[in-house]
């Protein structure tokens, strides 16, 4: 009994001890706040590596600008309260109080510590999180702490991470076989931050053996990122070919059936963009619990909107200028003008913002340096699901197969009792409706505003010419393949030379293929 009284006894001992070690004192906390800016960093990362709730009270103050000095002593003074940072004990704050002021360095090293103590908790999320940013932000004083962290480190993708900041942290020591074995562990991290780590000590690495390994280092990092780099190029290129194909297909549905050039169609898309805009502040206000589902109930909505304006543009002015093209493009590019000015009165002449629903917010990380966004994967799955509802349309229903009569021969389809008329409005709305479709996917990667539609409508013809007046799946080729030839050439010559090329290649290819990719089948084809 006597021995075991004795054994809780220095149990309790060494736990109070321990304590007492890991607690903050009041010198501690002076340091760190006032004095030389090169001595309160060392104090600061003398403090983090035993961690206390009392030392990450004390830097949260020391970041929100809520210390004070007085007396030689340090205070936490919130709301006009003062707290002693070392026991918690509610004080009085002194009228000659200083206020402390942090430079940039030394916020920067306040953000870094914070980081750092959250390698100790218990949330593994946060702590690969800081394990990140101090391999981001190395300094050799924080060894100790990068050490203290990995030996208590049960999870082997955060030790991994640790090992990884430790190294980043060697690359600035003294001894250039330590600088060497840490080039050598970070070319197994194919990260950009490790490649720009890398490059920064090269630049002003002196020892010849160090700089080689450094370069050695980098060589084979730029071969692994560059996988990356060209999936990512790819990968753009499809999302940009996925939005021009929503973007033209309406347009190649109505430009090749009935020849109208139509430059009211990017403002169709406006409307689409702006129903779903609409539809976002009703869920907002009426259906707060259900808004992650309020792009559902946007896309029919886009399309009934688009669909409706195209049916009324197409009766009472289109219908009269069938056979005069220009005349077309006149009328249509003054109704455009008329719908930007008529959307600018209602909403304002401000961008909108649509937010994302929490289902198409983040990505999956396939690579180091490639993450694919969900709002562009479900924008090209549904890029994708439009395309084949169309080609089902036109190839299996019955109004596709008037569609389709009245591209290929009007004079006879309308001999043979095909209201030629109504196929034309109906046929309008639905390329129409497609282009409020394409307005509703465009709110998700972008702002909404009355200019939406004139960022796409040359893009959207260049698609439909390319790709062959009232071809699907020549807009399909011609989408995708401008999408991807465009961002493959940006990260080659830049976005505005990459334009430029795109079009004088266009040019070249229509004047050696006037009829584009695929030609329109028919007894009166040209």
């Amino acid at each position: 009994m006597l021995s075991s009284f004795f054994s809780r006894l220095m149990a309790c001992v060494l736990l109070c001890a321990t304590a007492q070690v890991h607690a903050l004192t009041a010198e501690q906390a002076l340091a760190m706040a006032a004095g030389d800016t090169d001595d309160r960093v060392a104090a600061l990362q003398k403090a983090v590596v035993e961690p206390s709730d009392r030392i990450e009270d004390f830097l949260k103050a020391l970041a929100a600008d809520e210390v004070k000095v007085a007396a030689g002593k340090a205070l936490i003074v919130r709301n006009d309260k003062g707290v002693d940072p070392a026991t918690g004990a509610e004080v009085a704050v002194p009228a000659d109080a200083e206020d402390i002021i942090n430079n940039n360095r030394m916020r920067g090293e306040i953000d870094t510590a914070l980081a750092g103590l959250a390698l100790f908790g218990k949330d593994e999320a946060k702590r690969m999180a800081a394990a990140k940013a101090l391999t981001r932000e190395p300094d050799v004083g924080r060894l100790p702490l990068l050490d203290k962290a990995l030996a208590q480190e049960t999870r082997e993708n955060i030790k991994v991470q640790l090992q990884l900041a430790r190294a980043a942290t060697l690359l600035g020591s003294e001894d250039a076989a330590q600088r060497i074995a840490a080039a050598e562990a970070l070319s197994k991290s194919a990260t950009p931050d490790t490649r720009l780590l890398l490059n920064e000590r090269v630049t002003v690495e002196e020892d010849p053996k160090v700089k080689a390994a450094l370069q050695t280092a980098l060589k084979g990092l730029d071969e692994q990122l560059a996988w990356g780099e060209r999936l990512g190029a790819a990968f753009s290129g499809i999302s940009l070919g996925s939005i021009l194909l929503l973007v033209a297909l309406g347009l190649a549905i109505t430009y090749g059936l009935m020849g109208v050039i139509n430059m009211a169609h990017g403002e169709l898309m406006m409307i689409g963009a702006y129903a779903t805009y609409v539809v976002q502040g009703i869920f907002q206000k009426y259906f707060p619990g259900a808004f992650d589902w309020y792009l559902v109930a946007a896309l029919p909505l886009a399309f009934g909107a688009s669909a409706a304006v195209g049916a009324v543009l197409e009766r009472s002015v289109l219908r009269f200028l069938y056979g005069r093209p220009l005349e077309t493009l006149l009328a249509t590019w003054g109704i455009s003008l008329v719908l930007m000015q008529l959307v600018r009165t209602i909403f304002g002449a401000q961008n909108v913002g649509v937010e994302n629903p929490a289902w198409m917010s983040g990505g999956v990380q396939v690579l180091s340096n490639l993450t694919l966004p969900y709002n562009r994967l479900v924008i090209i799955g549904f890029a994708i699901a439009v395309l084949l509802g169309m080609g089902y349309l036109i190839g299996r229903t019955r109004l596709g197969l008037f569609v389709r009569g009245v591209t290929q021969n009007r004079p006879i389809a309308s001999c043979m009792g095909v209201n030629t008329a109504r196929i034309d409005t109906m046929a309008f709305a639905l390329g129409s409706g497609i282009a409020g479709l394409a307005g509703c996917a465009l709110s998700q990667v972008g702002n909404v505003g009355p200019d939406l539609g004139q960022s796409y409508i040359v893009d959207a013809f260049m698609v439909v010419v390319l790709g062959g007046v009232g071809q699907l799946a020549g807009t399909v080729y011609a989408a995708l393949g401008l999408g991807v030839l465009n961002k493959f050439l940006e990260g080659w010559a830049g976005a505005v030379l990459a334009k430029i090329a795109v079009l004088v290649f266009i040019i070249i290819f229509i004047q050696k293929r006037p009829q584009g990719i695929f030609a329109v089948k028919g007894r009166t084809a040209d």
